[in-house]
């Protein structure tokens, strides 16, 4: 048992995207992994999926998810459930940041593009 003291959200290199990685494999985990982003107004994530189940929590904010030629719209105490093998895009839609957990049945959390080539993040997974 581990109790971590969470960082917020540190900006990446994918624009308007903040990340920190609150708990996974590096924590001891075998099984799951807990995102906490940050999207700036405007700014969204690269298509892609995973190979595992990933839901979504909104803390705040305003987004969409784009998935299987759906949009849905979302915002602050939503939970979107985006199954195993979905390709799916999040956006921020309103004028404040987006403020998400992600939580996913895997660690380390394996991410494609929707063509399938892995994409490298640059955070700990």
């Amino acid at each position: 048992m581990n109790v971590i003291e969470q960082s917020r959200p540190a900006e990446t290199p994918l624009p308007g995207v903040a990340h920190a990685t609150w708990a996974g494999q590096a924590d001891g985990l075998e099984q799951i992994s807990i995102w906490r982003q940050t999207l700036a107004p405007g700014a969204a994530t690269p298509p892609h999926r995973h190979d595992c189940d990933e839901v979504v929590l909104c803390l705040a904010g305003w987004g969409e998810v784009h998935t299987e030629g759906r949009v849905q719209r979302f915002g602050a105490d939503s939970t979107v459930v985006l199954p195993k093998g979905h390709d799916h895009q999040l956006f921020n839609v309103g004028p404040q940041p987006l403020e998400i957990v992600g939580l996913f049945g895997a660690t380390p959390v394996r991410t494609m593009l929707p063509d399938g080539n892995a994409i490298d993040l640059p955070w700990r997974t």
